[in-house]
């Protein structure tokens, strides 16, 4: 039942508020004011009053401040004179700045980290508080300044004392000089080492308490400066010990791509990790062209070729690193130079088993029985830029390997090596092209031929020629989904007979970020998420969905990891005679969603979500939806997903 009352004293005022339950504050630093004389018993009744009626988010020591019954300075000479056998955290709470449950959840996570992180580092990383207000309530415990850090009041000559690593390892900057001494910032004024270090190289110190975030931002302008000031002396050995650098912890994080951008003012390097770029480190700008000029010698491109767009490969023999990794290289041009990203290639000698790759029971015994166990017939895969096309093959051919028969495959370029199949990496500067090397694949005797892209007609109809001689040909091929692949192929006036009559399946796929299973909960579908699925409540039945809260393993994305989503369309007589009779686009999709009875990628990617393998946003963010999809109980029976 809400209450509601006037009050009016000493300037503030509450009028018609209704009551707000908040969370009940322990105390102990009221009654050491009270005992210290700063403030009465009466006036902390009335306090505790009027803090009750106000909404928002404003603390019982703001409201005392505001009814002028403490001062800040009476506050902190409280909390930093008087004996408090309070952590941080407590303090806090005392405060009403955080909850008890945002103290434990921040506690919970401490422990999972690997590094050495504080309670308050905790609490401002995963926005239970504001920095500020975190560092001023330090500020009152310490009994030290809170000082806000700007570049222009850092004293230059203080600062050229030290080289900048120094201040890095020590977490500090010296701001200025006053009365004899330095005053100097720090990001942790309680370690030792810290204020040792200061007092060596400064004498006679005045500690201020700072903001780490201003801290780092500033120390990074520090640094660019230096190193566009020594940038004289960078040498071969400091840039070659710095692209190693980039590449190791790209292989340690498992990312798939590194890009290398030029900016105005620096190098930003960055890892594409499950799909999404992440900032990783920025480097002076000087340093791109003495990289650019680095990775083109070690992927064999023509560092003279200035004014072009390149690519090469690191071979795996390349990089001395642990896990042997190959890196396929594209140089860029830009207005500010050379745009670089490597792509990470598979590892030598990675099993790849096709039973891991994501499909649902049924699909997969259907893949291999009417698609790659046929003699002959085309298997396309099809999907967009970074969508497991190229992992799907390699599945497909270790499947198809065996001592009985003979595989080649045509890349460009090789992205794993596989004992016992023929590879050819294309590289039309010495003719050997897709065109060239598939001709002459042919005399090889091949009883299974890959072809990487199928980019163009030329292509297309070489594989087409090569299943109608009892080939089987597996290819990859950019389109939305599997009836686009069709459509595709028809748009390259590739007739319709031949089309019908060699393709075996078309298989689309996606990859969508899987949930972590580190700290995966529950998740309860909102009204409009069901309302976007295309559902009502009662077509989810059975489904337990998941979403990740966030952590350190996942970087507080709550995703770890990626997960193939699927649509097979497989050729039937039906499907077969809606093409040989050269129906519109808008036919085909209509007859073949109508009677094939295929699974699409929506459908797929619902049935992970529903399984808890992957969230619903994620399905929602990335597939593409054609129709209204089947209930989850009915995709569970399809593709025995066991739901």
């Amino acid at each position: 039942m809400l209450q509601f009352d006037e009050v009016e004293q000493s300037g503030l005022t509450v009028v018609s508020r209704p009551v707000c339950k908040k969370e009940e504050q322990p105390g102990v630093i009221y009654k050491m004011l009270i005992e210290r004389g700063y403030l009465s018993e009466q006036q902390l009744v009335y306090a505790k009053r009027v803090y009750a009626k106000l909404p928002g988010d404003r603390t019982l020591v703001q409201v005392l401040q505001e009814l002028k019954y403490i001062t800040p300075e009476q506050l902190q000479d409280t909390l930093s004179e008087s004996e408090i056998d309070l952590k941080i955290g407590a303090l806090l709470v005392e405060l009403g700045l955080v909850t008890s449950a945002d103290v434990n959840q921040a506690i919970i996570l401490q422990r999972q980290s690997a590094a050495r992180k504080t309670i308050g580092e905790v609490l401002v990383e995963n926005n239970l508080i504001e920095e500020r207000s975190l560092l001023e309530v330090l500020s009152y415990q310490l009994g030290l300044p809170y000082y806000e850090l700007e570049i222009s009041r850092v004293d230059a000559h203080l600062l050229r004392k030290v080289p900048p690593k120094s201040y890095r390892l020590h977490q500090f900057l010296p701001v200025g000089r006053t009365d004899g001494k330095v005053t100097v910032a720090f990001v942790d004024p309680l370690n030792r080492e810290s204020l040792d270090a200061a007092e060596k190289i400064f004498g006679k110190i005045k500690p201020v308490i700072c903001s780490k975030t201003d801290f780092r931002e500033i120390l990074e302008a520090i640094e660019r400066e230096a190193a566009h000031a020594g940038i004289s002396q960078l040498d071969e050995k400091s840039v070659v010990g710095m692209v190693e650098s980039i590449i190791e912890e790209a292989i340690k994080s498992n990312a798939s791509d590194i890009h290398i951008d030029p900016m105005k003012d620096r190098v930003r390097v960055r890892f594409r990790l499950d799909g999404v770029l992440v900032h990783q480190r920025d480097l002076p700008a000087q340093m791109g062209p003495p990289i650019a000029n680095l990775l083109k010698t070690m992927s064999k491109a023509d560092q003279d070729a200035g004014g072009q767009h390149q690519s090469g490969r690191i071979d795996f023999d390349e990089i001395r690193t642990e896990g042997a990794t190959a890196f396929r290289v594209s140089f860029f041009l830009t207005v500010r130079g050379e745009k670089i990203v490597l792509s990470t290639l598979s590892k030598k000698g990675l099993p790849i088993n096709l039973n891991e790759i994501g499909m649902y029971p049924k699909m997969l015994d259907r893949f291999k029985i009417d698609a790659l166990d046929l003699p002959h017939g085309i298997v396309l895969v099809t999907g967009p830029a970074r969508s497991g096309k190229t992992a799907t093959l390699y599945s497909s051919i270790n499947y198809l390997d065996n001592v009985g028969a003979s595989i080649i495959t045509i890349e460009d370029p090789v992205e794993n090596l596989i004992d016992g199949i023929a590879q050819c990496s294309v590289d039309p500067a010495q003719n050997l092209t897709f065109e060239e090397s598939l001709r002459h694949a042919l005399k090889q005797d091949p009883d299974v031929v890959m072809v990487g892209e199928i980019r163009d007609r030329f292509a297309a109809e070489m594989c087409v020629q090569t299943s109608l001689i009892g080939r089987k040909v597996l290819g990859a091929f950019h389109a939305e989904d599997g009836i686009g692949g069709i459509i595709r192929l028809l748009n390259m006036n590739i007739d319709p007979f031949l089309v019908s009559s060699t393709l075996t399946c078309v298989v689309a796929q996606r990859l969508l970020r899987k949930v972590c299973p580190s700290c995966s909960e529950n998740y309860e579908p909102k009204p409009m998420d069901i309302y976007r699925l295309g559902y009502r409540l009662n077509d989810i039945s059975g489904a337990e969905f998941k979403a990740g809260r966030g952590c350190p393993e996942c970087r507080f994305t709550g995703h770890r990891g990626r997960v193939g989503v699927f649509e097979l369309l497989f050729f039937d007589e039906q499907i077969k005679d809606v093409i040989v009779n050269n129906k519109s686009s808008y036919d085909i999709r209509r007859i073949i969603t109508e009677t094939s009875g295929l699974v699409t990628l929506f459908e797929d990617g619902i049935m992970k979500a529903a399984n808890g393998v992957t969230s619903l946003q994620e399905v929602l963010r990335s597939l593409p939806r054609a129709g209204r999809p089947r209930p989850v109980t009915e995709l569970s029976r399809i593709l025995g997903a066991g739901l």
